[in-house]
């Protein structure tokens, strides 16, 4: 594998790590600027909205630019956002600064990506994507205890300053140590064909029906976990630590498997196998040890999801690569909201017990999806893609 990949997955790791670290500095964020909770909460929120509307946007906006500068440029941008983020005198100017960062962060994720299948090649483009992706889930895994741990020593500010010149020192090696790379084509057109393919938008809908199964649970793990399992609060944060070095182990193994089964076999095998656990979820979770073990390999299987996809969309549709998996970074996001949001109305109206089942009628429609998805997809499995 390309060490260049490396810094990659170190690219999306830095720029992923500001779309969760409000939550783990938020009543300091919001005692240092004197506002509610509430209020302080909503730069989460805004973070996702802007990412998933700047991702297909940045592919449009760049497209006469190549993707090394591309890169470097939305690093740059990210390196300032946060400084001013560090420096805000008020509420408003954060939620600026909290909307440049977004921006900054899907452009910066959609081209590492893009970037790290055309420096693995064919070949070994799933584990490409899979390094990626262990970038982004670590960054969820060990960026927010890692703001909490800043921000307790030497406030929330310095969290931000950290992550400016983190990305700065990014910036830097990106710009000493990876080659000019190839111009596809970017324009509105690869979008259009994209959403004209029923393949395609299937395999979309595969990402956002189980990210969105996942998140119907995982947003309201600690709930179930106390009221449903019988666990102590205070075992909550190994338990978290335990899912998350499982949830970054599975980026890489979905990479993997779409190298070793192809991308089309792998799209039918996650989303049953993923089924197959959260069902499995109600029986043992009158067994604690037993509900950690499996919940950990809920975890992994549930990060496999997204190197299998985006594989799968360069695969089967290699002239619309780029805008596949711009919309896909996209549709991530939108699982994330639409799990958060069925999950709460689940457990509003009945119990926590109600989700792991909730979860898997997504999860259900994920499988059907993944049937139309790899429907005669086979015919372009293995073809690169063409100005990726």
């Amino acid at each position: 594998m390309d060490p260049r990949i490396f810094l990659l997955a170190l690219a999306t790791f830095a720029t992923g790590t500001a779309e969760n670290i409000v939550i783990g500095i938020l009543p300091d964020v919001a005692l240092g600027l004197g506002v509610s909770l509430g209020l302080a909460g909503q730069l989460t929120a805004v973070f996702s909205l802007t990412f998933a509307l700047a991702a297909p946007a940045a592919l449009v906006l760049t497209r006469r630019m190549e993707r090394r500068t591309i890169l470097v440029f939305a690093l740059a941008a990210f390196v300032l956002s946060n400084l001013a983020a560090a420096l805000s005198p008020g509420i408003a100017v954060l939620f600026a600064a909290r909307i440049a960062m977004a921006a900054a962060s899907a452009t910066a994720c959609l081209v590492a990506t893009m970037l790290a299948t055309e420096l693995a090649g064919p070949d070994r483009r799933g584990r490409a994507i899979g390094l990626i992706f262990m970038g982004i889930s670590g960054s969820m895994v060990l960026g927010v205890p890692a703001g909490m741990l800043i921000s307790g020593l030497f406030g929330w500010r310095i969290v931000f300053l950290a992550l400016a010149l983190l990305a700065l020192l990014i910036l830097a090696l990106c710009q000493l140590l990876l080659p000019v790379s190839s111009r596809g084509p970017r324009d509105m057109a690869g979008y259009r064909r994209h959403v004209g393919s029923l393949r395609l938008l299937s395999g979309q809908l595969v990402s956002i029906l189980m990210i969105g199964g996942h998140f119907v649970l995982f947003a309201y793990l600690a709930p179930y976990a106390v009221d449903a399992v019988g666990f102590d609060d205070d075992t909550l944060v190994p338990i978290f630590v335990a899912f998350g070095v499982a949830g970054v182990s599975g980026g890489y193994l979905g990479g993997w498997l779409t190298d070793v089964v192809t991308p089309r076999a792998a799209i039918l095998v996650v989303p049953l196998a993923y089924l197959a656990v959260q069902l499995a979820i109600p029986a043992v979770s009158s067994m604690p040890m037993a509900f950690l073990g499996l919940m950990m390999v809920w975890a992994c299987i549930s990060w496999m999801i997204s190197p299998v996809v985006q594989s799968f969309l360069i695969s089967a549709g290699p002239e619309t690569a780029e805008a596949g998996v711009s919309l896909n970074l996209s549709a991530m996001h939108v699982g994330v909201a639409l799990g958060t949001a069925i999950g709460g109305l689940a457990l509003d109206r009945g119990s926590a017990a109600a989700l792991p089942w909730t979860g898997a009628i997504l999860a259900a429609i994920a499988v059907a999806a993944s049937l139309i998805a790899s429907w005669r997809a086979g015919s372009k499995q293995g073809r690169p893609a063409i100005g990726v």
